[in-house]
C-alpha cells in the first residue's frame, strides 16, 4: 500500500470511527461545536494505530530529531505507535507530558525516553487553538529542548495553526476537518 493509499484509508477510518456531526460537543478549548472527533476509537484500533504509526513516521522521516511525543493522554499511542514503527530502520524514542507532576517518586512533568535539551517534534490527535498543546511545548523548553514542529492527525482550523506560529512553533497537518466534510 502506497503512503497515499495509507493516507485515504486512514482518513475512512476516522470518518467511520472517530467522527461525530450533528450534536452540541463541548471541545478541550472550551469552546462548543456541532462535530466532534475522537481519535482515541482510531489510535486504539490495530488497523487505525498501524495507519497512524505509518502515515506520521513518514511526515517525520527525514526531520533531524530523536525523540517525540506530546501531551497525556492523546499523544501517548501516537507518539508509542510512531516509535515503534521507527525501528530498526531509524530508531526514535518517544515519551509524554503529563498536564500536572506526579507528585511522588520522581515528580516528573515529562516521562518515558525524553532526553533534555533534544530537538523534538510533538504530536497531537486533534487541534484546535493549539492551547493544549502548548502545555507541552513549554515543557520541553523549560528542559531546555526545541521543538521542531507539531504534527497533528486533524487540524479542526479554528484558529491553531496562527496561536502556534506566534509561539514560534509550526504545525502540520495530516487532515484537516473539511477532509470529513459530508
Amino acid at each position: 500500500m502506497t503512503v497515499a493509499e495509507k493516507r485515504e484509508r486512514l482518513r475512512q477510518i476516522i470518518r467511520e470511527k472517530s467522527f461525530s456531526a450533528g450534536g452540541d460537543f463541548r471541545l478541550a478549548s472550551g469552546t462548543g461545536s456541532s462535530f466532534y472527533f475522537d481519535l482515541k476509537k482510531t489510535v486504539f484500533d490495530p488497523e487505525g494505530a498501524t495507519l497512524v504509526a505509518d502515515v506520521l513516521f513518514e511526515a517525520i522521516r527525514h526531520d533531524a530529531v530523536e525523540q517525540v511525543g506530546g501531551l497525556e493522554i492523546g499523544a501517548v499511542p501516537i507518539a508509542t505507535a510512531v516509535a515503534i514503527r521507527s525501528w530498526p530502520e531509524r530508531p526514535i524514542r518517544a515519551f509524554f507530558v503529563r498536564k500536572e507532576a506526579k507528585g511522588h517518586g520522581t515528580n516528573n512533568l515529562i516521562d518515558g525516553q525524553y532526553q533534555d535539551g533534544g530537538q523534538t517534534i510533538l504530536f497531537e490527535d486533534v487541534t484546535t487553538t493549539g492551547g493544549s498543546v502548548m502545555k507541552a511545548v513549554n515543557a520541553v523548553r523549560a528542559r531546555g529542548g526545541t521543538v521542531a514542529k507539531i504534527v497533528t492527525i486533524v487540524d479542526r482550523l479554528e484558529g491553531a495553526k496562527a496561536n502556534l506560529a506566534k509561539a514560534g512553533v509550526e504545525l502540520v497537518a495530516i487532515f484537516t476537518k473539511d477532509d470529513f466534510a459530508a
